[in-house]
């Protein structure tokens, strides 16, 4: 128990002091709030749903303040780096009245509950452990509004529509930036496995097999209509070289094996999901449902656009947070 407590630890990039293992039938709350300088804090909760400690990330200006939940990519930010390493996140927010809360954990989840444990990644209860367990700790801790924004990337970019649909009113504004935006039909059922299996995770576990009606019911075009009356921030690129693809780039800095991979592997992927993203933009025009569409005529499948997404982002998401 010792080891998988300093595990959890390690991984949650910032270290942590080991604590008082919860059972399992503990119910959730906070277990230690550790400041890292400044308004930045890690915060451990234990998951009831998921009987485990997760760590956050949390970015807190003081009391009377909205939230805004980001989400990692599909490592969950234990490997390839939280939204904290990869962008500007940090300065950016440092001055604005809203907290800023990444969970780390979660990979290969999307951030979903998932059927049945899976031998890979053990209990997933993340729309329960988001929409229904955390907002109240941290709104009651730390004194937050109950006004809250969601955004996820990649992966978490159908996480995040998916939680905006499953908790109705919990978000007032939700950004999906470089994310599929259907999960049911076979192509993207088939992107999704193959994205988990990566990480060793069995997709069936999560949703079923084909058909199962779970593919569906987790579909954010198919459920659009329930997107009514939050405010909506959706993008991607079509893979083709952009402003962020240049060997002077500080993402690239000069890197020629980086600049390669990015516009291979990162444009593939891009340009895949950008035609993934279509399909609920159109949806939601369909609907009368307002969304700031950003299909951007250039770039790949990398941060530097993400960054550019939440700067892009936020002056509509702090609108409909009342900052």
């Amino acid at each position: 128990m010792r080891m998988r407590r300093l595990m959890s630890c390690v991984l949650a990039l910032f270290g942590c002091v080991l604590l008082a293992s919860p059972t399992a039938s503990a119910e959730s709350g906070i277990l230690d709030v550790r400041p890292l300088g400044g308004r930045q804090f890690e915060v451990v909760v234990f998951s009831a749903a998921m009987n485990k400690p997760v760590t956050l990330w949390l970015s807190h200006p003081g009391a009377g303040a909205p939230a805004l939940y980001l989400l990692n990519a599909v490592d969950g930010g234990e490997t390839g780096g939280p939204w904290m390493a990869r962008t500007d996140i940090v300065s950016f927010f440092a001055d604005k009245h809203v907290n800023v809360v990444v969970p780390i954990g979660g990979r290969a989840s999307m951030y979903t509950d998932w059927q049945r444990d899976d031998p890979a990644l053990g209990r997933n209860k993340w729309t329960t452990f988001l929409t229904n367990e955390l907002p109240p700790l941290l709104d009651a801790r730390f004194g937050m509004t109950g006004a809250n924004a969601i955004a996820g990337l990649s992966m978490s970019a159908t996480s995040a529509l998916n939680l905006a649909i499953a908790a109705p009113g919990r978000y007032r504004a939700v950004g999906a930036y470089s994310g599929c935006t259907q999960t049911s039909n076979a192509t993207a059922e088939a992107l999704i496995r193959s994205e988990l299996a990566t990480f060793g995770a069995d997709a069936t576990n999560m949703w079923g097999l084909p058909g199962d009606p779970a593919w569906a019911a987790h579909d954010p075009t198919l459920n659009a209509d329930r997107l009514r009356g939050t405010a909506i921030y959706l993008s991607s690129g079509n893979g083709a070289p952009g402003p962020h693809e240049a060997l002077n780039d500080p993402s690239i800095n000069n890197n020629v094996g980086v600049l390669v991979d990015r516009l291979l592997v990162g444009g593939t992927m891009e340009a895949i999901i950008g035609s993934c993203s279509a399909p609920l933009a159109g949806r939601l025009a369909q609907l009368g449902i307002p969304a700031d569409v950003r299909f951007r005529p250039a770039g790949t499948h990398a941060w530097p656009y993400w960054q550019d997404d939440v700067h892009d982002s936020w002056p509509m998401m702090a609108a409909a947070l009342g900052i």
